[in-house]
């Protein structure tokens, strides 16, 4: 019996999933998950923000820690994807590294809030997925912020008040996942990740692949 050779992959673009929610919400975890799957390989987008680095946070790992002036010099020149103001601070995604990643077919994972997504999908829409992860209740995401150390009464009254109107722009997004019970959210967001891969526009290769299988001579 003749032996069968393995397919080749069949060539994609990359996605862009990008996960937003109020703060609090656990996109953060979800994140976290997706990209310590090994089986998805996705790369996180590390973000620039201006804010201060947290006493639990590295620079170049969760974020590039910045200046304002550096900030607007990248803004200025066009090297941002996209950015956005939250609690004072700006927050943005560089272009060139994204690029690149998309071109070779893998898969980036940006953690970023509803102003960004926006930008997102206004500029690269064929390449972005959107998730909106919302707290089953209020008083949940409020005790949430509340069991977080590094946040002063002060942060946790702004940060409630910014969270009704982030959570309004949930019709926005492509699929909305109700972070009730935190594995099966991630199964859910997992599962986008999955079925997105598989969307014919987002698979070049499949021309070269259909073609060849026209083409090939079999007996009867």
């Amino acid at each position: 019996m003749p032996q069968i050779e393995p397919m080749q992959p069949i060539a994609r673009r990359g996605l862009m999933l990008v996960i937003s929610s109020p703060s609090g919400a656990g996109k953060s975890t979800i994140a976290r998950n997706l990209l310590e799957d090994k089986s998805l390989a996705m790369s996180l987008s590390i973000s620039v923000t201006t804010r201060e680095r947290r006493p639990s946070e590295i620079d170049s790992v969760h974020y590039h820690f910045i200046t304002k002036r550096q900030f607007e010099q990248m803004r200025d020149a066009d090297q941002l994807l996209e950015w956005a103001e939250v609690h004072g601070n700006f927050y943005a995604t560089p272009r060139e590294p994204v690029e690149y990643a998309m071109s070779r077919g893998q898969d980036m994972l940006f953690d970023i809030d509803w102003q960004g997504a926006a930008q997102m999908r206004e500029k690269i829409p064929a390449d972005v997925v959107s998730v909106f992860i919302l707290p089953p209740r209020m008083a949940e995401l409020t005790a949430r912020l509340k069991r977080r150390a590094e946040n002063t009464e002060a942060d946790i009254a702004r940060r409630l008040t910014n969270a009704r109107s982030e959570i309004q722009q949930w019709t926005e997004y492509d699929y909305i996942i109700i972070n009730d019970d935190l594995n099966r959210a991630f199964a859910e967001v997992r599962s986008i990740v999955i079925a997105e891969r598989l969307r014919r526009d987002r698979r070049p290769g499949l021309f070269d692949f259909v073609t060849g299988l026209l083409e090939e001579n079999v007996g009867a």
